[in-house]
């Protein structure tokens, strides 16, 4: 079963859950009494990802993904609740974006005879140059 990476987004803007939270930091007395803070709860296992976009996306969580494998994403940008609410969806599709970008696999680098002897001469060059740079001994 593959999963693109829109339907991924649109079935956690589903399944993601939203609380209200007093936002930290400056604003006076407005910070203290109104909850414009948004706190984006989503069940990761919940989207049915392939292993290793879903490692991908735990990797790339780091501390935001709890142990029960929820993602956790705090947004406190902004003075309104729309506005907060709004970056953090948009930062969690940035997220599972970026989770499916997978990294290309490093084609192993083939030397040839002449150019691997360059480099172990070049070695023991640098070696030698090394190896003379003792403490000098007066005998």
């Amino acid at each position: 079963m593959s999963t693109s990476a829109e339907e991924a987004i649109a079935r956690a803007s589903t399944v993601a859950s939203e609380a209200f939270i007093t936002a930290s930091g400056p604003g006076g007395q407005n910070v203290n009494k109104v909850a414009t803070a948004v706190q984006l709860r989503l069940d990761v296992y919940a989207l049915r990802l392939p292993e290793l976009v879903f490692r991908r996306l735990k990797e790339l969580a780091g501390s935001r993904m709890t142990s029960k494998g929820e993602l956790l994403l705090t947004a406190q940008r902004h003075r309104t609740q729309e506005a907060n609410r709004e970056d953090a969806r948009v930062r969690l599709a940035q997220l599972i974006t970026e989770a499916f970008n997978l990294p290309e696999k490093r084609a192993k680098s083939r030397l040839n005879r002449v150019n691997k002897t360059q480099r172990l001469e070049g070695k023991k060059l640098r070696g030698t140059v090394k190896a003379g740079r003792g403490r000098v001994q007066f005998d």
